[in-house]
């Protein structure tokens, strides 16, 4: 019994993690239509932040949940002003672009810091759970994961700013015509989807450590989770998020986590050929 409750909580953490990792993907790429090929250095950005930021004595829940995200969001706006407002409708420019601005942030960031892995702190210490021990920090990332998709769904759905967001999406040059600027939802869209990023990194950073190149190790997961959920943002993050994770984490447990990564791109690619256009691009086509 404890041992079932300890791999049910486990999988919950790596649905968790995946919804983390794809959100701000999920915003840029989903509905803006832009490769973000440097999101993984966005989450890098983000996991800094708080190693800077408790380094000079600010608390670590400031530092994670206010600080990066904030720090990343901005620097999205800059990026989206000075490099992807050229790109709009040029998705392989801007895969190249940002894989350019990738190279260059891991380069600056490692002539600063180095290349050694920097360790966070992991907040709350662990629990019992009969005989085994799981950290109390796994609850923090799921009921993290499971608000942010509850405030991108509050936002896009009730709100006039997610109304204006999804119709220039859809249709920039109607939105135009109306008297929206579209100019300015894209750069904000952006470094939303870029804040959330940084917040994603900053509350990993605890459990994967801050290097230069941490961001090479989850541009694939992310990639993937978001491309098999198809358009909607919030229902395709979340339904490849729990179908992927499950099956990465139930093979983690049964084989190794080797097989775990394996299993999650044989599913993803098997799920691809049978719906080219995602999840949501068949099942759930009206969806958020």
């Amino acid at each position: 019994m404890d041992y079932a409750l300890v791999v049910a909580l486990e999988m919950v953490r790596a649905i968790a993690w995946l919804v983390l990792l794809s959100a701000g993907l999920a915003i840029i790429f989903g509905m803006m239509r832009i490769i973000n090929f440097a999101h993984g250095e966005f989450l890098m950005l983000g996991g800094y932040t708080v190693v800077i930021s408790t380094g000079h004595g600010v608390n670590e829940w400031v530092a994670m949940l206010v600080l990066a995200p904030i720090v990343v969001g901005i620097f999205g706006v800059l990026v989206e002003r000075l490099v992807i407002q050229r790109l709009y409708g040029r998705i392989l420019d801007s895969l190249l672009a940002t894989w350019g601005l990738s190279m260059l942030m891991i380069g600056g960031v490692t002539m600063i810091f180095g290349n050694s892995v920097t360790g966070v702190a992991t907040p709350l210490g662990g629990m019992a759970i009969g005989a085994y021990q799981v950290p109390r920090y796994n609850f923090v990332l799921i009921i993290a994961a499971a608000l942010l998709l509850v405030a991108i769904w509050a936002v896009l759905k009730f709100t006039k700013a997610g109304l204006i967001a999804r119709a220039t999406m859809q249709n920039p040059d109607m939105a135009e015509t109306l008297g929206i600027r579209t100019r300015w939802v894209y750069m904000l869209t952006f470094g939303i989807g870029s804040a959330i990023t940084g917040l994603a990194g900053a509350l990993l950073a605890p459990l994967t450590g801050v290097v230069p190149t941490m961001g090479v190790n989850f541009i694939a997961q992310s990639f993937i989770t978001v491309i098999t959920g198809g358009a909607a943002v919030i229902t395709g993050t979340l339904s490849a998020a729990t179908l992927l994770g499950t099956i990465s984490q139930g093979t983690t447990f049964l084989s190794g986590p080797v097989y775990g990564d394996a299993a999650l791109l044989v599913a993803a690619l098997v799920l691809l050929r049978l719906l080219p256009q995602g999840i949501t691009g068949r099942i759930f086509k009206r969806s958020i």
